[in-house]
């Protein structure tokens, strides 16, 4: 399968979520990408560290997971295994955030500055050096750009008459994004009930063949759009590698 067999048609996004709707692909393409976003897309994360001083309440390990699950900003020209070193020096009283920590590239950084690392009381100082490392989610859930990746059947409605005039009016809830007439709605602009969208109607729910909502979420390593993006041409390269290993 390649792209220009398949449509991507955006329902919303911003530089860390985003909704889209894939057209023509099966389930199984479906959780192909969803898998790749998690698995396939590497980022970097703090994976070695040097402590020089820590006089805080907290073992040295303890605070090594705590900053390896610090998200970093992942430039595109950083492959595999590559790595760039981060510090880290404050003095209590006070905490330490992740935007305390100093890149030796200016293109690496946290990608939020206010996750707490930990609370300094008087006299208490952590001084460390950290080496983050290109790894890929499938190794080590630190390296999953993907924060959260979803996806449905895209979902027609058809209005196939009125209620009768006895009918119970219960609320008929549906989350996701709807077709109608070539448009798409998110379930949200009507609270996901479709009494409010269609009052007094009978309608009929069917899943669009071949169409699929995904919602993903980034970490913001990278812009959701890129994340998509870059596991996509992993699957892309896999289907490349399969082709020429048959015709070997």
């Amino acid at each position: 399968m390649s792209s220009q067999d398949f449509d991507v048609e955006f329902v919303d996004r911003d530089d860390r979520e985003a909704r889209f709707v894939v057209r023509n692909i099966t389930p199984a393409f479906a959780n192909g990408i969803r898998r790749a976003i998690l698995a396939d897309v590497p980022t970097l994360s703090i994976d070695t560290v040097r402590f020089v001083e820590n006089s805080s309440v907290m073992f040295d390990e303890q605070l090594g997971l705590r900053l390896g699950l610090v998200p970093l900003t992942t430039p595109e020209d950083y492959e595999a295994g590559e790595s760039v070193t981060l510090a880290l020096d404050v003095e209590g009283p006070g905490t330490a955030y992740s935007g305390d920590l100093v890149s030796n590239d200016p293109e690496v950084e946290p990608a939020d500055e206010n996750i707490p690392i930990i609370e300094l009381k008087d006299d208490q100082r952590l001084e460390l050096e950290a080496d983050a490392v290109m790894g890929y989610g499938r190794d080590h859930a630190k390296h999953q750009g993907g924060a959260a990746v979803g996806y449905r059947h895209l979902q027609r409605i058809d209005v196939v008459g009125d209620n009768s005039e006895y009918a119970d009016d219960e609320p008929r809830m549906l989350r996701g994004v709807i077709e109608e007439d070539g448009e798409l709605v998110p379930t949200d602009d009507f609270d996901h009930d479709l009494t409010n969208r269609y009052p007094g109607k009978e309608v009929e729910v069917e899943d669009v063949p071949g169409a699929f909502v995904f919602h993903v979420e980034s970490d913001g390593s990278m812009p959701v759009e890129e994340l998509v993006l870059r596991a996509v041409d992993t699957l892309v390269d896999r289907a490349d590698e399969l082709e020429q290993a048959v015709q070997l």
